[in-house]
């Protein structure tokens, strides 16, 4: 099979996994079994790590730290530069193994991939720009200015739906800026992990650098909590649920440790009369059945004004009539699996809870078996009518079911059903009505942490930050001036006279 070359080529023995914390010793707990969802084959078998084994790895990183920290930045962009390359190398082998441990298609695999590419070319260009501010003082002879200085060690606990980008988004950050990093991904994907620890520790050994600057942590949430409790991380960057969030963001916040949270998106498209119908088929449809309609960015409500409701819907039904499901490496096919039955399950579940509230199906969802489909894990993506207070579609179902809104009046009205929701990640606004567009991005538009016009909810670039409001946390990643949160400001004053002056012309003469 091609996917056995991959894991060749990604230096994965699935006989020898047994070292997958990444560290110079054999991880001791538990077996986790890495199930591909696209055939229900069994990939291989991970060792967790217990918590002597997590010991050992926070030593490890605490001991990379102390010299690292003091590397140039520039020099840490280069280690950085250098693991972007050897993506370059690797992208095919390892665009596949996303493919088919998670189960997005192959395309999607490699794009994946590239957004690992594109972090660390940014990174390294940023590792030549980490700057402080200078300011006048009120005292005469002094000068004050701010520096950043690196935390230490960054945990990051990753879902399963981006496997290696998510990662790869805060620890080229994390590294530029001086940081050591312990990951702990999804079990349901813990190859990937093993394949990128391979291919940053052969960066780390060709140039002679401690391997506790990148360390791996497999298993499920108890390990995670390794990590949340731990007072030597002072950051825990968590990607997944709220529901899973709130718990991280407790748990640290317990410590005064800082949290980075991405969490859950509930991403709407407004479609005004202005729209042009054939983008907003394109975004929407990519959006909502892309990744099988688990991404946190995935469009999960079209709001659509009633004089072009009935074009809109019809257009839709067309288009997934087109839609190919199947084997994600199969380039042919646009949709592949769910990740799990535990997945299909809530998938099913939605939608008998908005049939039970009311919902009109107008593209019939349902679990796919026969050839092809021998895994389970195959659904159909639906379309549902629905009405905006339905309590479902408040919520956030990770399968691919598109929920159509109506709205009448000016596009406040639109806006207003967009935000009725607790989340807010991505939005977007389909309209050639300049009105329209500067409406939805003004105070008064929409209160996401993303917000597009005239493309879709999925798909953000690098160079932004990428984050959300309200329950999808307030944390910010990639792009802009993300890295800060991987960094502690210091305010520094220096006096050059012979003069003691106070601030605020206190007076304290001895």
């Amino acid at each position: 099979m091609k996917i056995d070359i991959s894991l060749q080529k990604l230096g994965i023995d699935v006989n020898n996994l047994g070292t997958s914390t990444g560290s110079n010793f054999f991880a001791t707990g538990d077996k986790i079994d890495s199930i591909s969802p696209v055939d229900g084959s069994l990939i291989g078998t991970v060792t967790s790590t217990s918590f002597e084994d997590y010991e050992k790895v926070i030593k490890s990183a605490q001991s990379a730290f102390t010299f690292f920290r003091t590397m140039p930045a520039p020099k840490r962009g280069d280690m950085v530069r250098q693991f972007g390359n050897k993506l370059r190398e690797l992208k095919e082998p390892l665009g596949m193994l996303v493919s088919y441990e998670m189960g997005k298609s192959f395309q999607e695999g490699l794009g994946e991939v590239q957004e690992m590419i594109d972090i660390c070319d940014f990174a390294v260009g940023l590792s030549r720009q980490l700057h402080g501010l200078t300011m006048h003082s009120e005292r005469p002879g002094h000068r004050m200015y701010e520096q950043y200085h690196p935390l230490g060690i960054v945990g990051i606990i990753s879902a399963f739906n981006f496997p290696v980008a998510v990662w790869a988004w805060n620890t080229s950050l994390a590294w530029i800026c001086g940081d050591v990093c312990v990951w702990k991904p999804s079990e349901k994907t813990p190859l990937c992990s093993i394949a990128c620890q391979n291919i940053i520790a052969s960066v780390l050994k060709e140039n002679n650098l401690p391997e506790g600057i990148s360390c791996l942590i497999n298993g499920d949430y108890k390990v995670g909590e390794f990590m949340t409790k731990d007072n030597r991380i002072p950051l825990i960057s968590a990607t997944g649920s709220t529901r899973m969030g709130k718990i991280v963001a407790a748990e640290v916040g317990k410590r005064l440790g800082k949290s980075l949270l991405e969490l859950g998106g509930n991403n709407a498209i407004i479609v005004t009369p202005d729209a042009d119908i054939k983008m907003t088929i394109i975004g929407g449809v990519f959006g909502a059945v892309g990744t099988a309609g688990q991404r946190c960015t995935s469009t999960r409500r079209l709001i659509i004004h009633e004089s072009i409701f009935d074009a809109v819907k019809d257009a839709l039904v067309s288009a997934y009539g087109q839609i190919k499901i199947g084997d994600p490496l199969d380039q042919s096919n646009h949709v592949g699996p769910l990740i799990d039955t535990d997945a299909v399950r809530m998938y099913s579940e939605a939608l008998e809870k908005v049939k039970a509230e009311g919902g009109n199906i107008i593209v019939e969802g349902e679990v796919l078996s026969g050839e092809g489909y021998e895994s389970g894990c195959y659904v159909k993506p639906a379309i549902v009518e629905a009405e905006p207070d339905f309590e479902i579609v408040k919520q956030e179902t990770f399968a691919p079911i598109l929920y159509l809104l109506k709205y009448s009046g000016d596009v406040s009205s639109a806006i207003q059903i967009q935000n009725d929701v607790k989340q807010g990640l991505s939005s977007a606004i389909m309209t050639n009505n300049l009105k329209e567009a500067e409406k939805f991005l003004s105070v008064a538009g929409s209160d996401c942490g993303i917000a597009n016009v005239n493309i879709g909810t999925s798909g953000a670039e690098i160079g932004g930050a990428f984050g959300g409001e309200k329950d999808t946390g307030g944390g910010r990643e990639s792009g802009s001036d993300a890295w800060k949160i991987y960094m502690r400001r210091q305010t520094n004053t220096i006096n050059y006279t012979d003069e003691l002056p106070l601030a605020q012309g206190i007076k304290f003469d001895l």
